[in-house]
């Protein structure tokens, strides 16, 4: 039984979905809008919010920690430039997934996870 497990598995051991959360991650914001599969899209979201969040109090704390959770320092250089000073009064909700048609070779079901 899955009670108190956070977090989607997305059929990868630990150390690959870490790096698919931060390049999503950093696909997101660098781009504004990915068009993935809807797991990786709900899966990822609550990430980048919380990324948000750190980046509209742009302390020396927050750029570390901004650091360590995405791939590169051009992902934290938008996020605490445009970004965060972007969404600086709204509280919450800073992503939306737009439910798409599958994907033509696998059914898989599609969404785009953009900014709002």
């Amino acid at each position: 039984m899955r009670h108190r497990k956070k977090g989607v598995i997305l059929g990868r051991k630990i150390g690959p979905r870490r790096a698919l959360q931060k390049n999503l991650a950093a696909m997101v914001v660098l781009y504004e809008k990915v068009k993935t599969t809807e797991a990786k899209a709900k899966a990822i979201r609550p990430y980048v919010e919380k990324l948000v969040t750190l980046a509209k109090n742009p302390t020396l704390a927050n750029r570390r920690i901004l650091l360590r959770r995405l791939p590169s320092e051009g992902p934290v250089r938008k996020l605490i430039e445009v970004i965060g000073p972007k969404y600086q009064e709204r509280k919450g909700g800073f992503l939306r997934i737009t439910k798409l048609s599958p994907r033509q070779g696998d059914k898989a079901k599609m969404a785009i996870i953009e900014f709002v």
